[in-house]
């Protein structure tokens, strides 16, 4: 059953087709049709992942940004700094989504690559309109690029992201 007339000339995955008459057999009220409250309240659990893994640590802190601070976490590696550091920005087409919801994702980067990761937790709309989230990554982009070294890190840095949080990237 082809809910998605877009996709009628082509074929969708059957996996992906099955999830999408998932939902719409749920009856849910489609992501666009309701409020950023409502799709925030209904987002995935923080723990959608599974539980962290062990690392040498995982700090939080406050860096300037734009339009006030931004909250960033660090997830430390074990092992010997200094690490490649990876800036990792959230998915949630730019209205939902925050640092706990990928906390598992970032940990097992940060083990599995071994790198410094940077999660940082951007301005979301419609709270804050269009370029708020650019404006975020970007001060952010910058501010991990002049203090890699005291994070434990090194000249070698990536940007990644998921969803909006890849358009970021």
């Amino acid at each position: 059953m082809n809910h998605y007339p877009g996709y009628a000339l082509s074929r969708l995955d059957s996996q992906a087709e099955a999830l999408l008459d998932q939902l719409v057999r749920s009856g849910a009220s489609p992501t666009w049709a309701r409020t950023p409250e409502d799709v925030r309240a209904s987002a995935l659990p923080a723990a959608w992942l599974g539980p962290n893994v062990p690392l040498a640590a995982v700090r939080q802190l406050r860096i300037p940004g734009p339009g006030g601070g931004l909250d960033l976490r660090l997830y430390v590696p074990p092992g010997r700094p200094p690490f490649p550091v990876l800036l990792f920005f959230h998915g949630g087409g730019f209205v939902t989504g925050a640092l706990p919801d990928f906390d598992a994702f970032c940990s097992r980067v940060a083990l599995g690559t071994p790198c410094l990761v940077a999660s940082v937790g951007y301005r979301l709309a419609p709270e804050h309109a269009a370029p708020a989230a650019r404006e975020d990554a970007l001060a952010a982009l910058a501010w991990i690029a002049a203090h890699a070294r005291e994070l434990g890190g090194d000249e070698r840095l990536a940007l990644a992201g998921d969803s909006a949080g890849a358009n970021l990237a």
